[in-house]
């Protein structure tokens, strides 16, 4: 017993001491670092009429251009007076977003070294783009808005919370390029649970919410508590008009009990204490199991203190982003990365006992059925090898035919999840055993109808008779559509126009 545990501290140690050569390595391609400090929000300014709901923490000033993952505000074009600003202004909202962006670029940039962003070297980011209750991220960059609502303005710009799952799409989308376009629902719905992973690991970088977040819960972190309540002042907002429409205390709980179905067989609107196949509705299934894989690999701790934890996030930020990197892009991809997540943690990160936990979340959620759980904890992965080799930025192109859709042309191309599966895995049936896998087309032809009944496509001016689907208007000043049918030579090709958050017009 001696020996184990000795040869387990000398593996952390190890872990610990290349993380510390990676910070000094990324720190010397710093210039100097301006010295004093900031306002910002811990988390979220909070729920309710007040905009004092939030905590207030002092950080350091943070310098966005900064390697690793250089970041650019264009709107406002001039940074404020780097100094503590109060709530409530201007100033204050600016650094508190620059504040999160750093932080979340800064723990991403650790775990993948050398990476740069897909929209090209610095990333341009717009706090204020218009009016509506939302933030996206398209290929150019990121855009926050503003919104009222009982007669308060909140600036989604303003939240860490939401801040950091935006800049999680942009993250995601410079590793996996090819998730982007892939034309199916289950992909989608990854794309917002990793940004919704990407706030909570973002947010435990932070010693005052890794401290608060284990007094709430006892140290107990399965528990629902401020970490795992995300957007609180989002989800207040469009409560307030359509309260139906998000959790009772905030936008999303990643502490859930959603148990996987087949995204095609849910329908495609639902308010927020069901499942839907709505990409945002749907995610909370991964979300869940990776949350409660979290707090378990925490539990595996002997000191659940704010060090072990700040490790545990970093440990489950390695196997989020190796497993995803080993994942095959197909109709059923949350088992995919839930099974290469496992392999990594049981290969990886043997000695630290984190595989047990993580098949737990997965297989509670019904993210992987219990066979196949244990099967992919003993399938051989070699991630990174693997990855390197046999991936390509794009997928596979499938010809659809739409001719019932009033669209105005006999077929479309989509790009397919359709790569050849490396792990034979599946999600889990609700009764026995695994569910029925969707072939590439089936998933592809779902995926475009689930566009037309949200009216997410854009449609041609020609055929919108036939085809359009009219949304309820909210306030905006902006397209809400996220795909459109672009002509390139001869064809007409679905193509992903941006990762719309849309939170008002689900």
């Amino acid at each position: 017993m001696a020996r184990k545990r000795s040869k387990r501290a000398s593996k952390t140690s190890a872990v610990r001491g290349k993380r510390r050569g990676q910070a000094r390595a990324a720190s010397k391609q710093r210039g100097a670092q301006p010295k004093g400090m900031i306002n910002a929000w811990e988390d979220d300014p909070g729920a309710g009429a007040q905009p004092s709901g939030g905590q207030v923490i002092q950080r350091p000033i943070p310098v966005l251009r900064d390697q690793p993952l250089p970041i650019r505000i264009v709107h406002p074009a001039s940074a404020p007076e780097a100094k503590p600003h109060p709530p409530g202004t201007a100033e204050f909202r600016y650094f508190t977003a620059a504040e999160a962006l750093r932080r979340g670029a800064d723990f991403w940039g650790a775990l993948l070294p050398g990476i740069s962003w897909e929209v090209g070297s610095i990333l341009p980011v717009d706090l204020d783009f218009g009016v509506d209750l939302n933030a996206f991220y398209d290929r150019q960059g990121l855009k926050f808005f503003h919104g009222s609502a009982a007669g308060r303005t909140v600036f989604s710009g303003e939240s860490p919370d939401v801040v950091c799952h935006e800049l999680g799409h942009a993250l995601l989308d410079s590793f996996k390029p090819q998730l982007f376009d892939a034309a199916s629902i289950e992909v989608a719905a990854f794309h917002e649970s990793f940004g919704d992973m990407s706030a909570i690991l973002s947010a435990l970088q932070l010693p005052s919410v890794r401290e608060g977040v284990l007094a709430e819960t006892g140290g107990v972190l399965r528990r629902a508590s401020r970490l795992s309540r995300l957007a609180e002042q989002l989800g207040w907002a469009i409560r307030q008009s359509v309260p139906s429409a998000v959790e009772p205390d905030c936008l999303r709980n990643a502490v859930n009990t959603f148990f996987y179905r087949d995204p095609d067989t849910l329908p495609t609107m639902a308010p927020a204490t069901s499942l839907s196949s709505e990409p945002h509705s749907f995610s909370r299934v991964f979300t869940g199991a990776f949350f409660e894989g979290l707090a378990g690999m925490l539990a595996t701790t002997d000191t659940k203190n704010e060090a072990a934890l700040l490790q545990v996030s970093q440990d489950m930020g390695t196997i989020l982003v190796q497993g995803i990197r080993a994942a095959s892009v197909v109709p059923t991809f949350f088992s995919q990365a839930a099974a290469s997540m496992l392999g990594i943690a049981a290969t990886r990160f043997s000695t630290q006992g984190y595989e047990a936990p993580l098949r737990s979340g997965f297989v509670r959620h019904g993210i992987l059925a219990p066979s196949m759980a244990v099967a992919a904890t003993h399938a051989p992965v070699r991630a990174a090898a693997v990855a390197a080799s046999t991936e390509s930025a794009t997928l596979p192109r499938l010809q659809l035919s739409v001719a019932e859709y009033g669209l105005g042309v006999p077929s479309i191309v989509v790009y397919a999840a359709a790569e050849p599966k490396r792990l034979q895995v599946a999600g889990a049936a609700l009764a026995v055993g695994p569910a029925p896998s969707p072939g590439q087309d089936e998933a592809a032809k779902s995926f475009f109808e689930d566009l037309l009944r949200r009216g997410r496509l854009k449609v041609a001016k020609a055929a919108k008779s036939a085809a359009e689907v009219v949304r309820a208007a909210a306030p905006s000043t902006h397209e809400s559509y996220t795909h459109e049918l672009r002509r390139e030579g001869r064809e007409m090709v679905l193509r992903r126009v941006r990762i719309d958050c849309g939170f008002a017009h689900r």
